[in-house]
């Protein structure tokens, strides 16, 4: 009889599936083509969110918001509709992991990237409720109340 191995190691501080190989090649690829300015024209610059930030500059709970993608679980959902949520950031060392959830905390998600260039971020989602779903994303950390992001087919942001 085979005894299952259960010295399983978690890198991301939430206790979930990890997102396998966050940097990977499709990542970087990306990384290289896509770009976020983070100005006031950007999509993510309106005020969306009235979280308020208590401690660190990222850590803490932010409001996130994605489009994109239909979710087939949301009747009448299409690529351009925002599905917004719930979200905390942790930081730990150079890694930043931001959980988040939509359809009211029904679907979850997790993005584990790396900072790059002072305020860019450069990692992978992961679809929680259905890992088989992985995007590379991208982020640029504006400021303490804003995080822009885009993944292949759209925007991932946060905001608070």
């Amino acid at each position: 009889m085979q005894q299952v191995n259960t010295n399983i190691v978690i890198r991301n501080p939430f206790g979930t599936m990890d997102v396998p190989a966050p940097g990977d090649a499709e990542v970087m690829h990306y990384a290289i083509s896509a770009s976020l300015a983070g100005d006031a024209a950007d999509g993510n610059a309106a005020h969306w969110a009235s979280i308020p930030v208590i401690s660190d500059p990222l850590d803490g709970v932010w409001a996130s918001r994605w489009n994109g993608g239909a979710d087939p679980t949301i009747a009448g959902d299409t690529p351009e509709t925002w599905k917004q949520g719930r979200a905390e950031v942790r930081v730990i060392g150079e890694r930043i992991y931001l959980r988040f959830d939509w359809d009211n905390g029904r679907r979850h998600g997790l993005i584990d990237a790396v900072r790059e260039s002072g305020n860019g971020l450069i990692g992978k989602y992961i679809n929680l409720t259905n890992p088989a779903i992985m995007r590379p994303w991208i982020g640029r950390v504006i400021d303490a109340t804003r995080i822009d992001g885009c993944f292949p087919n759209g925007r991932l942001d946060f905001r608070r």
